[in-house]
């Protein structure tokens, strides 16, 4: 959830469109090169940990060669990324790279095509990386924006309570099995439960995960009709009204301040309150995996595999700086996504390495064998669903928000609820369309 935010559309717009310096402008020029090395600035809003595996990779390409040097700059966080770099745009005074994108920016043409770049590049490689990532940085098909990492909701589960009731984690392919299995582990004393067999996670973003996987939709294939009211909707969700309210065997934790129900269903499993939880492939470096370990979400029986969305975290380089910063910018860009430095990165932070290559690095292949959970988020990711790109600037994706809260927390009947939430987005779009 958290990383969404530097992949979203909405946002005022610069006030006003800084001169594009293409890729091309600068590849045929026959000028002579100084000696002295690019300095670029990059900006990011990563703190913590994932901040001081940044400045390992950004020192370790500094120190690799002798044409580029990366300056970071450290935003609070993805949204205030975005806000700095929309002035910046306006003022001609953008750094070279950024860990941030925004599809109407880049068709007004603040954000460089890479295109170019690419094909002049023979090491990208562009069939090892996951498409589902690569596809989300192309803008009207061209690739505006490069995958540094991704993230992908999977599953935990207590390995002591799976053995206790004779349960095969490779069994659990479909949601129908989970249930059956969630049934099987939870435990109650009288009416109350006192251990759950799962925990879904607060919000809408794992029943869309389980939409999708039934082959649902947001949006009819021309872009005009909402379809949050169609079977694979009202069936899906109101599945989760039952496991949660009449069942039992599931529950969400809700509310509070921040991320604090997020680390509520996170402990539940922990301490060993609940059986197994859906999250982000991030939690990783919270979990303690001799107690705990992972797997992709089901699909469903008759339909096939699970299709969960799978985000990419992107970066761009804006249009406005010269033709030999953005060298430089695509130069800093694809070392940070090469497989040994993805593989690094998601080794240390639970996040998806962007190539397949990055499996067959030695240390990745070291890794996995001691922790194999680590292997499940890009596995997922290879046949996983794109992030849904709201055409009303975020009034579907907030129906869909209201109304999974009266699911998951008022016991409000799924037809109902999605019912109110299609109507809701269904007027927002029609304002788009017809302006």
């Amino acid at each position: 959830m958290l990383l969404s935010a530097c992949g979203t559309n909405s946002g005022a717009q610069p006030s006003s469109s800084p001169a594009a310096n293409t890729a091309s402008s600068s590849s045929g020029a026959n000028t002579a090169k100084s000696t002295e090395p690019v300095e670029i600035e990059f900006w990011y809003g990563l703190g913590g940990k994932l901040g001081e595996n940044m400045q390992a990779l950004i020192t370790k390409f500094n120190e690799s060669q002798n044409e580029v040097i990366v300056k970071p700059v450290v935003q609070g966080d993805y949204s205030e990324t975005s806000q700095k770099l929309q002035a910046a745009i306006a003022t001609n005074s953008a750094p070279a790279a950024v860990l941030a994108s925004n599809v109407d920016w880049a068709k007004k043409g603040y954000f460089l095509p890479l295109d170019e770049l690419i094909a002049g590049d023979p090491q990208f490689n562009e069939e090892d990386v996951i498409q589902t990532f690569l596809e989300q940085g192309q803008v009207n098909g061209a690739q505006y924006f490069l995958p540094m990492y991704g993230t992908t909701q999977i599953m935990y589960y207590r390995k002591d309570a799976f053995e206790k009731h004779n349960i095969d984690p490779a069994t659990i392919t479909t949601w129908e099995a989970l249930a059956e299995a969630a049934a099987k582990m939870t435990e109650k004393d009288g009416s109350t439960t006192t251990f759950y067999g799962w925990e879904p996670m607060w919000g809408s973003g794992n029943m869309i995960d389980a939409v999708l996987s039934k082959g649902g939709s947001i949006l009819s294939e021309d872009g005009k009709t909402v379809t949050i009211d169609s079977e694979e909707w009202v069936s899906t969700w109101e599945l989760f009204r039952k496991w949660i309210h009449d069942d039992g065997i599931m529950r969400i934790h809700f509310g509070g301040q921040g991320w604090e129900y997020w680390y509520k269903t996170i402990d539940d499993v922990m301490q060993g309150r609940a059986a197994g939880y859906t999250g982000s492939s991030g939690d990783q470096g919270d979990l303690d995996f001799t107690q705990i370990a992972a797997m992709e979400q089901p699909g469903w029986e008759g339909v096939g595999a699970g299709a969960p969305v799978a985000e990419a975290i992107l970066a761009g380089i804006p249009a406005g700086v010269s033709a030999e910063q953005q060298q430089a910018a695509y130069k800093w860009l694809t070392f940070f996504m090469s497989a040994e430095n993805t593989a690094f990165w998601s080794m240390n932070t639970g996040y998806i390495a962007v190539r397949q290559s990055a499996l067959d690095t030695e240390e990745y292949k070291a890794y996995a064998e001691e922790n194999p959970q680590s292997t499940v988020p890009l596995q997922q990711a290879a046949h996983a669903s794109a992030p849904f790109m709201d055409p009303t600037g975020g009034k579907i994706t907030d129906a869909l928000t209201i109304a999974a809260d009266k699911v998951q927390i008022s016991n409000t009947p799924a037809a109902e609820a999605l019912k109110e939430a299609k109507e809701t987005a269904q007027r927002e779009l029609d304002l788009i369309l017809n302006k």
